[in-house]
């Protein structure tokens, strides 16, 4: 006798039709096979990882790490029904431990008469460590292959466990030319050519910001307009629709990405790439005393004695946006990015003071020499304490070259100036004083 068909779990359940101008044009649009899919390329093109791994006829179980609105939940869909699994839906912001348990048995029924189930989880950083260790039996055994999509990092969102037995597949944000073959199938589909000029066109594409279900949701805005509606052109669009914000979270990893961009912008002497960055942060919603503090850091890490000025400017920055506020206070650090940007650079005090706090941790608790040693007693005085002191200023040059190292410590040159900015002058200056040490 053949098992009813709710022993599998309730199929996807199907709204009664409708007619399509009625569907959501993101719906109506949504791709019928993979080839259809646009903006990843590098992994569903005839070189692409999936398109490789359906060949093989061996799906693994994957994390779709990328931004919203490319394409993931799509994808997931249209792999189960390449590889002939049963397609299950699941949302970590919705779902429980009841949901997965389900999941999984009904996933265990299906393989007892031969089919497979491919288990689609949108969200999966959302579920806790001992929600994402639930996986791990049923992924080890073959009895589901888990799809997780997610926007976060997965080295950060996922555990260590679960992530090393999924293949991680980074989806990229559409590009310009993805969303506007978007816009042409949105045309086709409507039969008529949307009414925008060719800039509102572009700034349209520019207001998605890569993702391509916001760029549809927007197109529907525009095409219930009257069909006699002239060509809207950037102005009137930005009238009719409200500017996305930028995708900023500054709790999560875009945050680090951007300040990572600001301060790699700035050590490759990029003034424009690093005001660029500066700028998004600020769009994004950062606190300018957060940037304030980061371009104090890079001052002194990447400039250093190449210009002690810098450290300067980077504080006098901080300090007149705390007295000017926003907006008028960001030109000041504006001014320190390009300060900082157009520098010369050196991390070169950076790297001694890692090495001497290494030889300091290494050497232990040896005594300064004696002849630096204060001998404010007389019994200090009677054990060698300050005996044999040069006073630098009496000496010619006003340099003694006595050794301030500890006894038995050779001497270590953690400081190495390089041939830029104002240490190019301190190199030379610390080789005549090391002629001078090597004569006395």
């Amino acid at each position: 006798m053949s098992e009813p068909d709710d022993l599998f779990g309730a199929p996807d359940p199907v709204a009664p039709p409708q007619p399509d101008g009625n569907r959501p044009l993101a719906d109506r649009l949504r791709p019928a096979t993979l080839s259809e899919v646009v903006g990843q390329d590098h992994l569903l093109g005839p070189e692409g990882a999936l398109t490789r791994m359906l060949e093989r006829g061996s799906l693994a179980s994957l994390i779709l790490w990328g931004p919203p609105g490319v394409g993931k939940t799509t994808i997931a869909r249209l792999l189960a029904s390449r590889a002939g699994l049963a397609f299950v839906q699941l949302s970590a912001v919705f779902s429980g431990v009841a949901d997965l348990k389900r999941a999984f048995d009904d996933a265990t029924k299906r393989r007892r008469v031969g089919q497979g189930t491919l288990l689609f989880v949108d969200e999966i950083h959302r579920f806790n460590r001992a929600q994402q260790d639930g996986f791990l039996p049923v992924v080890e055994n073959g009895t589901v292959t888990l799809i997780g999509a997610t926007t976060e990092n997965p080295s950060f969102a996922l555990n260590g466990a679960l992530l090393s037995r999924c293949q991680v597949m980074v989806l990229r944000r559409l590009d310009d030319a993805a969303l506007d073959r978007l816009l042409i199938r949105s045309e086709e589909e409507i039969d008529r050519p949307l009414p925008l000029t060719e800039d509102a066109k572009a700034t349209l594409r520019a207001m998605a910001d890569g993702d391509g279900r916001y760029l549809l949701n927007m197109v529907e805005q525009i095409i219930a307009l009257p069909r006699d509606t002239p060509p809207l052109d950037t102005a009137a669009l930005s009238e009719l629709l409200s500017r996305r914000a930028a995708l900023y979270d500054k709790d999560r990893e875009e945050h680090y990405n951007l300040i990572s961009a600001l301060h790699k912008s700035l050590r490759g002497s990029d003034p424009d790439a690093a005001l660029y960055w500066f700028a998004r942060m600020l769009n994004g919603g950062e606190d300018p005393r957060y940037i304030a503090r980061r371009l104090v850091r890079f001052a002194a890490e990447d400039i250093g004695m190449a210009d002690p000025n810098a450290l300067t400017q980077a504080l006098a920055g901080w300090e007149t946006y705390e007295r000017l506020g926003s907006p008028e206070g960001e030109l000041a650090i504006a001014q320190v990015v390009v300060y900082l940007g157009t520098a010369p650079k050196s991390n070169a005090v950076y790297t001694a003071f890692g090495q001497a706090k290494a030889a300091a941790k290494n050497t232990g608790s040896l005594m300064p020499p004696a002849h630096i040693l204060n001998a404010p007693t007389k019994l200090m005085k009677q054990l060698g304490y300050g005996a044999g002191y040069e006073y630098d200023h009496g000496a010619e040059d006003a340099f003694s070259g006595q050794n301030y190292f500890p006894d038995g410590m050779d001497r270590v040159s953690f400081y190495q100036p390089r041939d830029r900015g104002f240490e190019r002058e301190i190199g030379r200056r610390l080789e005549y004083w090391a002629e001078l040490r090597a004569k006395r």
